[in-house]
């Protein structure tokens, strides 16, 4: 089964478009793990039919909140339908078995022992400055910590959280996760 993990930065905030709609917003860079390739790649705008490709032919996208932000924002630029990928979106697993959102950041600091090397709105001011390596390495650096913490569910069926000195453990339903989803998706790709 082909896998991708991927996180999406975008160029405003919800302030800039004046309402909450991850839709309204613009992206200006994307990282994917590509479990086939075993590597990272990033893309920005110009480089989304290269993403399309490797999207199409994915079985599954990993996400944290990918289901309510990326992926809907993603879809925008997209000519088909990403909805039609299977999608694992950690965010929604913790919200079924702990009852609420919790950030990324707390469930890396009690799962995997680190934090995240930054704040997504850091990468509103580098795009606006042009510094795309900057918004590439933190985009990476949250790629690879949902992967770890996927594969941490996926192995002990359970996630850590720790948000000051409170800490615990949530179960997480996995039924499924390995499962492969039959689609047949091609928008981009030659016939």
């Amino acid at each position: 089964m082909r896998k991708v993990v991927l996180d999406v930065e975008t160029k405003n905030t919800f302030n800039d478009v004046g309402v909450y709609d991850p839709v309204k917003l613009d992206i200006s860079l994307l990282v994917v793990y590509d479990y086939a390739a075993k590597a990272y790649e990033s893309f920005l705008e110009k480089d989304f039919p290269k993403l399309w490709k490797l999207l199409e032919n994915t079985d599954q996208i990993i996400g944290f909140n990918s289901d309510h932000f990326d992926i809907p924002l993603l879809n925008k630029y997209y000519p088909g339908d990403l909805t039609k990928i299977k999608s694992i979106d950690l965010m929604q697993s913790v919200i079924k078995s702990f009852g609420r959102r919790l950030p990324l950041d707390a469930i890396a600091a009690g799962t995997l022992g680190t934090q995240k090397s930054g704040h997504g709105l850091q990468t509103i001011t580098w795009w606006r400055q042009g510094e795309i390596e900057k918004i590439r390495k933190y985009c990476e650096d949250d790629v690879r910590i949902t992967k770890e913490v996927y594969e941490y569910a996926l192995v002990n069926k359970c996630l850590k959280y720790k948000i000051g000195v409170e800490a615990g453990t949530i179960p997480i339903d996995i039924s499924g996760w390995e499962e492969k989803h039959e689609q047949s998706i091609n928008y981009t790709l030659p016939f």
